[in-house]
């Protein structure tokens, strides 16, 4: 579609932690990287309330991006592959992209 502008993205990120301490360092260096690429926080950590179902294990993390693309572009960098380093070991973690509404 010629002209047709691009929908926000959201990276869905859910974890239980195993390894706080390594964990932490995760955390500390995702904020800029994240917003290097036109992210930004919606949801980081925060209370959880259950409306129906069970609650995710742990952490739940939701991520805006400008687009699928833009999401995409982010977790495949250079530099969020060596920050995801440091969480491997650290937490069992899901994480995955959906594309807002126009």
């Amino acid at each position: 579609m010629l002209g047709a502008l691009s929908v926000a993205a959201y990276v869905i990120f859910q974890a239980e932690v195993i390894d706080p301490q390594r964990y932490e360092q995760y955390k500390a260096r995702t904020p800029a990287c994240i917003a290097a690429h036109g992210g930004r926080f919606v949801v980081r950590g925060g209370e959880v309330e259950v409306l129906e179902g069970e609650p995710p294990a742990g952490r739940t993390v939701v991520l805006e991006f400008p687009s699928m693309h833009a999401a995409r572009a982010w977790y495949a960098s250079d530099e969020y592959t060596e920050i995801r380093q440091l969480r491997a070991g650290a937490a069992r973690a899901r994480a995955y992209i959906v594309d807002g509404v126009d």
